[in-house]
Order: C-alpha cells, then sequence, then structure tokens
C-alpha cells in the first residue's frame, strides 16, 4: 500500500504549511499518527510535534473522526470500519489526516517559509501512520497560492513521479517513510546549478545567493570534491552510492551549517563565503564552505550507510545512544579538509593550518581532561547539542578531537606500514562491509573499531584507540607529524589579549563574560560568566578598551576589576597571566629526508 501525503504553504506571512495524510485500511482498533522528536545527524530531541497545529481526521467520506493526543508526538484516531450496502462487498475504509505546521526555524534541522522561499525536512512535517513504517510514499508538493510566488521552483532528492518534472511542483515518491524524511526540500527562488561525477548527475540550488555568484567555479569546485570522495571509497568505479544528489544550500547574511542525508544534503552559509564573479584566489569563507559541502558529502557514505549498529534501526521517538560519533563525525570531519588537499583546492600549507587550529581549539579547552570522545558521544544528546557557558570546561568536541584521533590513526597506520596501508583502507573495509551485508547489515557494534582497523591494514591500535578514546589521553600528534616532514611548534602569541591575560572569553556585544576557563585569572578571582567588565585599575574598560588598557599591564601585575553581577558591582583583584594559552603551528619542512618526503606525499601530497 502507498501513504499519501500532500504538503502546500498555505499562508507565508504566518510560516505556515498546510499537510494532509491519507492511507487506507486504518487500524481497526484506533490508527495512531506519530511525528519523529530528532532528525538523524543532529542528535537532540527537538519535540517537533510542538510545531503542530489544528490537527483534524476525516474517513473516506468526508465525515469527522474524532482523534486525540496520547502522548507529546503521538495522536489517535477512534475506530472506522467499513460498511456494506445490499451485500456489495465493502468499500475500502481510509482515513485522513489534515493539519498545519508552524515552520519558523531557519536552519536545516526542521523547517522555514516565508515569503522568500520554504524549505522543510520531512521528520517535522510528516506524521507517519503507526504500523505503515515499511509503505511506499507518494507526496503532492503544491505551490503557493500567493501570485507573487508563482515563479517558485522544487529542489529535492525525491522521485518525480510520473506526469511531474524534476524542479517543478508536483508528486514526488519514497520508497518508504525513512526513505521521505531522508529527502529535504527547498522551495522557491534559487540559482540552479548542475554537474555529473561519473555519470551520475548533481543539482546545486541555491538561495538567496546575490546578484555576483560565479556558478561555473562552485559547480566546478564542488564535482572535484565530489570525484575525490567517490574515488576513494570506489577507486575502480569511482561511482557515488546514489542515482542523484542535490545540494540545497540557503545563503544568509551570518550562519553556517550542514545536515546529511542519504541523496543530498542541506547548507546554511555566509553569502560572502560562496565565490563571485572574478574572485582569483579562494577565500577563507569559500575554503569553509567548500569544507561543509565535502564534510556532508562524505556522510553519504559514513554515517548514511556505514552506521553505529546502535543507528539500525533508528529509534525516532528517543535517544539513540552511542559512544562512536568520535569514529562517524570525528573521522568525516578529518576527510573534509583532506578531501580538498587531495583535489587541489586546499594547498598542504592552508591545511596544516587548519589542522594547527583544530589542535589549538582541543588543547586550550580542559572539557578533554574532564570527559573521553566515548561520553562525548554518548551525551551528545543532552551535552554537546545543548552548549552553556561551562561547555569549554566540561565536553569535548568528538568533531574535533575525533579529527585529530583519525589523524593520528592515519599517520600511524602510514608510518608502521612504510605507507603501504592508510585510514583510507579502514574506510574502504567498512565500505565493502556494508555493499556485501545488503539488507543484513547490523552496523558497527560499539567495541570493534580497532579489530576493523587491524583486519583492514594489519595495524594493531587496540591500545591506543582505547587511551584516546575511553581515556582522556592527547594522540601525540608532536611525535608522529615530524614523522611527515611537518614541524610543530607552540605559539604564545596571545590572541585576543583578554582571553590570553585573563582566561575568558567575551560578548562583544556588550562585554559580559561568556566562559571563564578553569583556573584562569578571572575565574580565580571570583569572576565568572555573565558578569560584565567595566573598568580596571579605575579606567573604563569597555569590551572596545579592555585589549588595549590589557596591553599596556606587565604580566604577572595584580589589578583592581569592577565588574556588574545582574545589577551589583563588585570589585576583584586580579593576578594577569605570566603566560598565554599555547596555540599551535605547523608547516612543512623544505627538505625531509626522501623516505619522509615519500610518506608525506602518501599522505598529502607534498
Amino acid at each position: 500500500m502507498t501513504t499519501h501525503y500532500a504538503i502546500r504553504p498555505v499562508d507565508l506571512g504566518r510560516n505556515t504549511f498546510h499537510v494532509t495524510v491519507r492511507i487506507q485500511d486504518p487500524d481497526p482498533q484506533g490508527q495512531r499518527f506519530f511525528l519523529p522528536a530528532w532528525i538523524p545527524g543532529s542528535y537532540m530531541i527537538r519535540d517537533f510535534a510542538r510545531n503542530v497545529l489544528r490537527v483534524r481526521a476525516r474517513d473516506r467520506r468526508g465525515r469527522p473522526v474524532a482523534i486525540e493526543k496520547i502522548d507529546k508526538h503521538t495522536w489517535r484516531c477512534a475506530p472506522i470500519r467499513a460498511t456494506t450496502r445490499h451485500r456489495i462487498p465493502a468499500h475500502p475504509e481510509s482515513i485522513t489526516l489534515a493539519y498545519e505546521v508552524y515552520s519558523h526555524d531557519l536552519s536545516v534541522r526542521a523547517a522555514h517559509l516565508d515569503t522568500t522561499h520554504g524549505f522543510f525536512n520531512g521528520s517535522s512535517v510528516f506524521l507517519l501512520p503507526v504500523g505503515r513504517e515499511r509503505d511506499a510514499c507518494e507526496v503532492e508538493i503544491l505551490a503557493p497560492e500567493d501570485p507573487a510566488s508563482r515563479d517558485w521552483r522544487v529542489a529535492t532528492a525525491l522521485e518525480p513521479c510520473a506526469g511531474t518534472v524534476r524542479g517543478k511542483f508536483g508528486r514526488y515518491r519514497a520508497d518508504d517513510y525513512d526513505a521521505l524524511i531522508d529527502a529535504p526540500v527547498e522551495m522557491g527562488r534559487f540559482v540552479s546549478l548542475r554537474f555529473e561525477v561519473q555519470g551520475v548527475p548533481h543539482e546545486v540550488a541555491v538561495t538567496g545567493a546575490g546578484p555576483h555568484l560565479d556558478p561555473r567555479r562552485l559547480a566546478s569546485d564542488l564535482a572535484l570534491v565530489c570525484a575525490t570522495h567517490a574515488r576513494m571509497f570506489e577507486p575502480r568505479s569511482r561511482m557515488p552510492p546514489f542515482p542523484h544528489y542535490t545540494f540545497l544550500t540557503l545563503a544568509v547574511d551570518d550562519g553556517y551549517g550542514g545536515l546529511e542525508h542519504r541523496a543530498s544534503t542541506a547548507l546554511l552559509c555566509r553569502r560572502d563565503d560562496l565565490p563571485h564573479v572574478g574572485m582569483s584566489a579562494s577565500t577563507k569563507g569559500y575554503r569553509r564552505f567548500l569544507g561543509l559541502a565535502s564534510h556532508e558529502y562524505f556522510h553519504a557514505w559514513h554515517v548514511k550507510r556505514i552506521r553505529p549498529a546502535a543507528f539500525i534501526p533508528y529509534d525516532l521517538a528517543r535517544e539513540n545512544h552511542t559512544t562512536l560519533l568520535w569514529v562517524f563525525e570525528g573521522f568525516t570531519s578529518y576527510y573534509d579538509d583532506l578531501g580538498l588537499v587531495r583535489c587541489g583546492l586546499l594547498h598542504p600549507e592552508q591545511y596544516l593550518d587548519a589542522l594547527a587550529r583544530t589542535m589549538t581549539s582541543v588543547l586550550q579547552h580542559s572539557g578533554r581532561r574532564k570527559q573521553s570522545l566515548a561520553e562525548s558521544s554518548f551525551d551528545a544528546w543532552i551535552k554537546y547539542y545543548k552548549p552553556d557557558e561551562n561547555t569549554p570546561n566540561a565536553v569535548v568536541s568528538y568533531y574535533q578531537k575525533g579529527a585529530l584521533v583519525a589523524l593520528a590513526l592515519d599517520l600511524s597506520i602510514r608510518h608502521e606500514t612504510a605507507g603501504r596501508r592508510s585510514l583510507d583502507d579502514v574506510m574502504r573495509h567498512l565500505w565493502r562491509r556494508y555493499k556485501r551485508a545488503g539488507a543484513n547489515y547490523a552496523g558497527v557494534a560499539e567495541d570493534e573499531i580497532a579489530s576493523i582497523i587491524l583486519d583492514a591494514t594489519g595495524v594493531d591500535a587496540d591500545d591506543r584507540i582505547t587511551a584516546w578514546t575511553r581515556g582522556t589521553d592527547d594522540p601525540d600528534l608532536s611525535d608522529l607529524l615530524p614523522k611527515f616532514g611537518v614541524r610543530i611548534e607552540a605559539d604564545t602569541t596571545p590572541d585576543p589579549l583578554h582571553f590570553a591575560r585573563l582566561g575568558c572569553r567575551i560578548d562583544p556585544a556588550d562585554g559580559r563574560i561568556r566562559v571563564a576557563f578553569d583556573d584562569g585569572p578571572v575565574q580565580r578571582a571570583g569572576l565568572s560568566a555573565g558578569d560584565q567588565i567595566v573598568a580596571v585599575d579605575g579606567l573604563r574598560a569597555g569590551n572596545k578598551q579592555l585589549d588595549a588598557l590589557l596591553a599596556r599591564i606587565p604580566p604577572g601585575t595584580t589589578v583592581e576589576i569592577l565588574a556588574f553581577r545582574r545589577d551589583e558591582l563588585l570589585r576583584f583583584p586580579v593576578r594577569i597571566a605570566t603566560h598565554a594559552p599555547a596555540s599551535w603551528k605547523m608547516a612543512l619542512d623544505p627538505r625531509p629526508a626522501p623516505s619522509v618526503r615519500r610518506l608525506r606525499t602518501g599522505w598529502i601530497g607534498s
């Protein structure tokens, strides 16, 4: 059977989609309908049902059916039965739900609608008829009735039904509910780009691009990125694992984010990060955008297909805990920029600068000493995705430290096998396991990463993985990188000065302390997050003057800081730090030994 959906933007000013879902042969005990509490790839309970309004149900003849809500995201209809007349066989009974969804989340995770565009993930708008998870789905995407939107188009990885042209409003289909909600939809006015990877069409829809976008460069560069990842997983065929792929990109004045799907991704970026006509060298912002696109595209293999066992199947009603997000997000974070190096969009020196920034970010935060990567992965639902002012002191990023662990594993494997094996072999091993298993794929067990690495490369990394991910040890990159002709050194140049001298981060908008770092000068003196520093040694210290004042004070000096805590003015003697927290720099050794050069060339091609 098929579950039929329809969705229409009905009130652009009120940010409202109208949705219907219709099924035949509903549960005679009372059909239940359910909306997911979270979206795969973003590990936090989001309770999308809070945006559902005016739920109504009708039977086949249009008569109202009573409906009640039985928990925070589930509705149940009263039982209805097919009837007969004069011995004529009963008509199949059906039930149709109609409801509205308030859509004002300008992110990649939920739904957003206004007069400029519409966007939705199915997990935030499509109610699932419970028991029909495996039924085919058909959705009619309807155009807004507002005449000002008559030129809107559609971009989605969903397959068009017969009679519907891809890119137009009409009927689209999915194999089941899981596939339906794994294909977001963008509608509006957008720039369309297209390229192919081994004959597989890739579409790029850029909403809000502005008038000076360079579409040719964007398509050409994305094609390089995509082909590079496909070649890594499939060295022979170089084929991507889908028949069609779609990049849905929303460009805004300030924003950043991405969410992976099996044959598409939703991206949010700064408009200035996109390439513009006449741009010669790539900008830092454009490299950031390419890294984001690379990250989400890599996920098409690693997360959407290769998955933790804990995610098979997804339970969309509650948290799905795994200790392996450092593998799935951390490894992907390692390969996103590495892929840019491999296809020539990032110079090795630029890549090393990015690695050094990641290393600095991890090592400057004490959270890595209090939480392991396994714990960070498991607690993502309640910690990583719910950051607060103490997060740097309590949480380690499974993205950033996970990327450093991936780097350390890759370098270790390359060094111990004299360049014959690498982390690439591990990724291909995981991919072959997925393909061989097919529908019987059981995912990656919580405790088998070391054995997978051993099978793929012959390297025993068990003790290292335990220390780096179950414990809180840092990978010894200062030992590994020189073996590849990369010099690494500490940089004590303070930036910004208040971070180096006071041990805090200041909100540039109002001068309040955002984070008071563990055992830093302000924390030892008694200041905390939320305090607003207003004076140092009797001189005004707004957020613009603070660093200039600190620059004139010798390290180790004790100063008097005045700060507002709520509405009270408090005084604190603060001893300025004598040493800035170390940051890190990396550079290529220009004259490495031939054996070292060979290893480095196999890694970053220089």
